[in-house]
């Protein structure tokens, strides 16, 4: 049987202000999935008590991007420089992550799905990639087109990475918030040359937990290498 991928969902209006509400996920998510012959299942955002019946359904869970995470989940308020957040879908997302974990299922986060993942288990972030003490990299790279690389990144060699892209990569770059404290039990496994955290990932549970900075659904299409980690995380991870 195909893996039943669950994919955490957004939401947005349909127009400004409107009351037509939109469930969705970046198609190139689905499309992905499907290339790597899983079975792409959204999971809308509900109920945090609903969490433990979503994800009974999957067998594993993807954290997709968007909103900045809630700074009042790592202690902090916000900053004049975060972005939107929303945080009935922090609260709902992080009910997915304790119930994945508890139902001993693999979890692949992306963007924001890194950076949640690492808040979950006690990490924290800087709000805006200014507060870093050295910040060097364009880590938005606009106008350039999301399919092509912008910036290298080191990647540990005794990773889950290593063996897919080797410990010298290039990626795109779509973010302004990143890792600060690295939560307990995970280790930061790809840096940016600013030091910026490309990816990190956790052993320490009893299914495996990977994050990753930069945006692969976005790359795919044309670069082999990102579809090998769709492909990996479907039936390895």
């Amino acid at each position: 049987m195909k893996p039943i991928i669950g994919i955490a969902a957004n939401e947005r209006s349909m127009i400004e202000e409107s009351e037509h509400w939109l469930t969705y996920t970046p198609k190139n998510f689905v499309t992905h999935i499907q290339e790597a012959k899983g079975i792409p299942l959204l999971i809308p955002m509900g109920v945090v008590e609903d969490a433990k019946v979503y994800v009974q359904q999957i067998d594993k869970l993807l954290l997709a991007g968007g909103h900045d995470v809630s700074p009042s989940y790592y202690g902090e308020t916000l900053h004049p420089l975060i972005q939107g957040t929303h945080p009935e879908r922090d609260a709902f997302e992080l009910a997915l992550i304790k119930e994945a974990v508890a139902q001993k299922k693999p979890i692949f986060g992306i963007c924001r799905g890194m950076q949640l993942i690492n808040v979950a288990f006690g990490g924290s972030l800087y709000q805006d990639l200014s507060l870093m003490p050295k910040p060097t990299l364009k880590h938005v790279q606009l106008p350039t087109p999301f399919r092509f690389a912008t910036h290298d990144v080191t990647i540990h060699t005794d990773s889950l990475l290593t063996s897919l892209l080797g410990s010298h990569y290039q990626v795109n770059s779509f973010h302004h918030q990143t890792v600060k404290d690295v939560a307990k039990d995970f280790q930061v496994v790809a840096t940016a040359p600013d030091g910026v955290v490309e990816a990190i990932e956790s052993h320490a549970f009893a299914a495996p937990i990977l994050g990753i900075q930069w945006h692969p659904e976005l790359a795919a299409q044309t670069r082999p290498s990102e579809q090998s980690l769709f492909d990996f995380f479907v039936h390895d991870l």
